[in-house]
């Protein structure tokens, strides 16, 4: 198994809906000894915490509308500050947008931290679809329109991410058995 060592391990998982990056980033984080942060578990554990940020946070959400990206990045950083980020982490739905990738820039310059490295997995879209509609998210509105739908937003302002951090990206194809994928994306960061 491959530890995180002497080396800082500041790593984003991004791709399409049904891209497999949540199975992917566990993987990942067991290997290399570093979280897996996931700005959802951020979200729900700061409105659990009933702190002063946690209560911005719920009534935020009990409107129904979106965090702002000045929020999130404030929950990011004080995620980051913890001990268990010290040898790094993997970031798992988060940035979702350029303006997201540069303030994400911003706030690790602002710490000291080396430069991120991108993971994209890429499937072709049926196979998401596939993927999505068989395994069933759990979303009543779970049919192809919504799915299409949800891949055309990923395409329009989380795709270009990719774009924005082509100096540190390996592209990984997302279509195989885990296993398999996940040895790929080792070979990608050159583990051994």
């Amino acid at each position: 198994m491959t530890r995180a060592g002497d080396r800082q391990w500041n790593l984003v998982l991004t791709g399409p809906p049904g891209a497999g990056k949540g199975t992917q980033a566990v993987r990942l984080a067991a290997r290399l000894g570093i979280p897996q942060v996931s700005t959802g578990d951020m979200l729900r554990e700061a409105v659990a915490s009933e702190s002063e940020l946690g209560k911005r946070v719920k009534a935020i959400m009990e409107r129904g509308d979106l965090v702002s990206d000045e929020i999130v990045i404030e929950l990011v950083r004080e995620r980051f500050a913890r001990s268990d980020c010290g040898p790094g982490f993997i970031l798992d739905g988060f940035p979702r947008t350029v303006a997201q990738a540069k303030a994400l820039d911003e706030l690790l310059a602002q710490l000291g931290r080396s430069q991120i490295t991108v993971i994209a997995l890429e499937v072709p879209e049926a196979e998401l679809i596939n993927r999505i509609l068989a395994r069933g998210e759990g979303r009543a509105d779970d049919n192809e329109a919504t799915v299409r739908k949800r891949l055309q937003v990923y395409q329009s302002e989380t795709a270009p991410i990719l774009e924005h951090y082509s100096a540190g990206l390996a592209r990984i194809h997302g279509v195989g058995e885990i296993d398999e994928i996940e040895s790929w994306i080792a070979e990608a960061l050159q583990l051994s």
